[in-house]
């Protein structure tokens, strides 16, 4: 099966990398301890069970019998133990690291038995180790997280091996016989590296490849279009877990000023940007959670597009045009700031277009900056070299957003790089890890969101949909999608063998 991703990734170790690229093919070679089932409630995945005790102190896992790597070596709860050790290490600068150094002790008593200890409840706790990826110890002890040849030639436990990578080009993957949960159906996997979705349909109409991500132009416009491209592909839209935003440096003038940001807020049309851009195909929203969940405060309603708004706000920041220009300014000095963006990405491009034309209509100059993926995340993003940036979110099931929104996550390369401080916020973060009642959690993420709100440190663009298109020679999708998401059980998909593609190079 050949299918196509926009990026490169960086790394093999996602839990360091902490970009979407390495964390997504990291799930094809690494288990964690527990997983999502369809349903997204928990089950064991390396973990046969496991218990928490009165106190919500304490979690003790319990490993399945005969878990070995894909090179024979046993899989233990050592391995476990060895990357909660790497992951917290300072040394390792992993943007996840906030949850996992809240154990305060760590403890593998025996090859199936890893211990966890809290010195108080933490609601999170088990959605964390979901999200853990287990790395074996005897490949990587003693060497440097960062320059060790792992991270481009990984050996894993689950469904697939890496067996080629040539970057840029495609990643191959081998099915793992020795996986722990028992063997895919799909002989090999590749993943071709096409950053232009343009690119991407070409080759799936010339059938050069079986699967891609839309958007919402082809997956709405052209397909239906095309009797042919409707015979041989079936087309699958989930209401995902992400949401797009134009996001401040807060650490920047004038974004220090609320005022301002709330100007912006008020400038942007969402909807023409989902009617636009998304053809419709996305959700207007108020908070950073998904639509239609217990976590999404229903009182909090989307920044009305309201250009007289914004512009009253300019002029009590002390913003005028005074000098007829179409511009405002302040002592002399027009309010202008950039843009940054990842090339490729024909939604983000548009959506940046759009948003300098309505920003433009208020007397606020910006201008867009486009980057590959990797540049924007080093050389801008991890130092905060930056005013704005149009980018996306991919949300965990738990509510807690501590890695994004507390003012201790600023670090290079964590999760709040915009800067955000807000002491009230933090409170609310910090007392949501510590709340097990879901109606007394609800309350207290309603209450963040609605801080968040008021502060306005990014602008919620759009929360969209997931829009796959696969090849009907694969078979075993869950029809209808499951909760878990189109691409949940892949391992148990099959090719029928006349559909099936010769054992060729990806070119």
């Amino acid at each position: 099966m050949i299918s196509a991703m926009p990026s490169d990734p960086s790394s093999m170790i996602g839990m360091v990398a902490g970009e979407s690229a390495s964390l997504a093919i990291g799930a094809y070679l690494f288990n964690s301890l527990l997983k999502y089932n369809q349903n997204l409630d928990l089950a064991g995945e390396l973990a046969e069970s496991w218990q928490v005790a009165a106190d919500n102190k304490t979690i003790t896992f319990k490993l399945k019998s005969g878990l070995q790597w894909a090179d024979g070596k046993p899989l233990t709860s050592e391995d476990v133990l060895f990357t909660w050790q790497l992951v917290t290490d300072e040394k390792t600068h992993s943007p996840y690291a906030s949850d996992y150094q809240l154990v305060t002790k760590a403890e593998a008593p025996d090859a199936q038995t890893f211990i966890v200890h809290y010195s108080q409840p933490f609601a999170p706790a088990l959605e964390s180790w979901a999200s853990l990826q287990v790395l074996p110890k005897h490949k990587l002890a003693g060497q440097d997280i960062h320059t060790t040849s792992f991270a481009q030639k990984p050996l894993g436990s689950h469904y697939y091996q890496l067996k080629e990578w040539r970057h840029g080009e495609y990643l191959k993957l081998e099915k793992n016989p020795k996986s722990v949960l028992g063997p895919a159906n799909i002989d090999t996997l590749v993943e071709r590296i096409i950053p232009d979705p343009a690119a991407q349909f070409l080759e799936l109409m010339a059938d050069n490849i079986d699967s891609m991500n839309m958007d919402p132009i082809t997956y709405a416009r052209i397909i239906p279009s095309r009797p042919a491209l409707q015979a041989q592909l079936n087309q699958y839209k989930e209401l995902g877990n992400s949401y797009t935003y134009l996001g401040f440096n807060l650490k920047r003038k004038p974004f220090d000023d609320v005022r301002i940001r709330k100007a912006i807020n008020y400038a942007i049309d969402k909807q023409e940007i989902i009617d636009g851009v998304y053809l419709g195909l996305g959700i207007a929203i108020a908070s950073p959670y998904k639509p239609g969940t217990r976590w999404s405060n229903p009182q909090l309603t989307p920044y009305p597009f309201d250009p007289a708004k914004a512009k009253q706000l300019l002029a009590e920041a002390g913003y005028q045009d005074s000098d007829g220009d179409g511009y405002v300014e302040r002592d002399g000095k027009t309010l202008s700031f950039e843009m940054l963006t990842n090339l490729g990405n024909k939604q983000r491009e548009k959506t940046a277009v759009i948003i300098q034309r309505r920003l433009k209509e208020v007397g606020i100059d910006t201008r867009i900056r486009t980057l590959e993926w990797a540049s924007l995340l080093t050389n801008f993003i991890k130092p905060g070299d930056f005013d704005a940036v149009v980018m996306g979110w991919g949300l965990g099931l738990d509510p807690d957003q501590y890695n994004i929104w507390h003012s201790s996550q600023q670090n290079p390369g964590q999760f709040n790089f915009i800067g955000y401080h807000n002491p009230v916020v933090d409170q609310l973060l910090e007392q949501g890890r510590l709340e097990f009642d879901p109606e007394k959690r609800m309350d207290i993420y309603h209450e963040f969101a609605k801080v968040l709100y008021e502060d306005s440190p990014l602008v919620y663009l759009s929360a969209g949909y997931g829009l796959t298109a696969i090849h009907k020679r694969v078979q075993g999708i869950m029809n209808p999608v499951p909760p878990a998401g189109v691409g949940y059980d892949s391992q148990k998909w099959f090719i029928p063998e006349p559909y099936r593609r010769p054992q060729i190079q990806a070119e």
